[in-house]
């Protein structure tokens, strides 16, 4: 449907190599049997722009991996899908420094004018390296509050107790 979904906390297969679940999943996007060089060429591509160990594709798909590849292996499958929308669920949960900026990196590969990323997340550091049209607020399921990249800043500045109330313990 050309939908891409990361997930906070990425799902382990094992007895399937992250190798598999990209050309099966490039082959049934595209219905086309790419060779394997040329996929191959693709992924190495992507791998090296994120600075990725190529020893993963021949491992069970996160299997293991702590938050830094797991969260690799997730934006090189968008990278190599290439949908037209990608939700990223608290993709810079448990990163550090260096790995939010290889995630920003691999988001502004893929950002352009056709298609989009939506990132959930409760801090606004992830912003910081990209080019934001939209910040929403969501409370209980509800949009309480839109704005643009202000809004972040507000946040982050003053916390979300305006949008909690008094009550809330986080």
């Amino acid at each position: 449907l050309g939908i891409f979904m990361s997930f906070q906390t990425p799902e382990e297969i094992p007895g399937i190599t992250l190798a598999h679940i990209l050309k099966s999943t490039k082959k049934a996007l595209t219905g086309e049997k790419q060779s394997i060089v040329e996929l191959s060429g693709e992924i190495n591509n992507n791998m090296t722009k994120l600075d990725m160990n190529r020893s993963y594709l021949n491992r069970d798909f996160n299997v293991g991996l702590y938050a830094v590849p797991s969260k690799k292996n997730e934006i090189l499958q968008m990278l190599t899908y290439n949908p037209k929308l990608v939700m990223l669920d608290e993709t810079d949960s448990g990163l550090d420094v260096d790995a939010i900026k290889t995630v920003l990196k691999g988001i502004n590969l893929y950002k352009n004018d056709s298609n989009a990323v939506l990132i959930i997340t409760h801090s606004t550091k992830i912003l910081d390296g990209l080019n934001v049209d939209k910040v929403h607020v969501l409370v209980n399921g509800k949009i309480v509050e839109s704005g643009d990249i202000s809004l972040a800043n507000y946040i982050d500045q003053n916390g979300y107790k305006k949008y909690l109330g008094d009550n809330h313990e986080n």
